[in-house]
């Protein structure tokens, strides 16, 4: 399962900003998006890591339909 950035219908963001004035805090909402990720080989795998250190992000490889 992944969660990216939710996008949100305008009354919903608006309930959003509403919790976040209450709280004090910002808020993230994030989608569920059913799905596995991949099984790589370690060669793979390094590849991976290595890219993600080189932009700074988190990288997931998942699995093809």
């Amino acid at each position: 399962m992944l969660y990216p950035i939710a996008t949100l219908e305008p009354d919903t963001l608006n309930a959003v900003r509403a919790l976040e004035k209450e709280i004090g805090s910002p808020v993230v909402a994030l989608a569920a998006l059913d799905t596995d990720s991949a099984s790589l080989p370690k060669e793979d795998l390094l590849k991976l890591q290595a890219l993600e250190n080189e932009l700074g992000v988190v990288l997931v490889a998942v699995r093809p339909n």
